[in-house]
């Protein structure tokens, strides 16, 4: 009688954590990791991308390391509240690149007592802050900033420098087009430009 009670008076907690860090850091592979524990814990799991981001597949998240889970790819932050009904823990990766909705549809998911899971990019290509990523991080409960390691001098990285002329803010690309460097490697190849 008491359990029955506690249960119908009990809500479950929801909460957003974020993973963020430069390109080739490990954000997708973290992503990755926590969602399968989730799985394993026999939660509901979804995990979102932008329908945008197609580099290693249409469908699955795909993180450099090669290691992947199935996705539901969507063109907006609004739509990952309609498909997320009914799963208690929602993934979203490559965050950076949806619209300035994406923090109030997680605080939207996290207050119906959803557990979510953001990973993205921090800082673009020139080292500025990037995207709803700032806003994720400020009313997140959980923030995670993973480094990559900087090709230049071995320390640790966190900016993505793009080693290609482009000065459009989206470029999509991989090691042919970006490098993760330290602080003082970033600023010294900023001045080559």
């Amino acid at each position: 009688m008491f359990l029955e009670k506690s249960n119908k008076y009990h809500k479950r907690n929801g909460w957003v954590e974020v993973i963020c860090g430069s390109m080739f850091s490990g954000k997708t592979e973290e992503l990755i990791r926590r969602l399968n524990r989730a799985k394993i814990a026999k939660l509901k799991v979804e995990i979102f991308k932008p329908a945008i981001d197609n580099r290693y597949d249409e469908e699955n998240v795909v993180s450099h390391d090669d290691n992947s889970i199935h996705s539901t790819p969507v063109e907006t932050a609004s739509n990952i509240l309609f498909y997320s009904k009914d799963f208690e823990v929602v993934g979203i990766d490559e965050a950076q690149f949806f619209d300035d909705e994406l923090p109030a549809v997680c605080n939207k998911l996290a207050d119906a007592g959803k557990r979510v899971i953001v990973a993205g990019l921090d800082m673009d290509f020139s080292g500025k802050p990037f995207g709803s990523i700032p806003s994720l991080m400020a009313t997140a409960e959980y923030v995670t900033k993973v480094h990559a390691i900087c090709m230049k001098c071995g320390n640790l990285a966190q900016y993505s420098h793009r080693t290609i002329k482009n000065d459009k803010l989206v470029v999509l690309g991989e090691k042919d087009s970006y490098e993760p460097l330290c602080r003082n490697c970033f600023n010294e190849a900023r001045k080559k430009l």
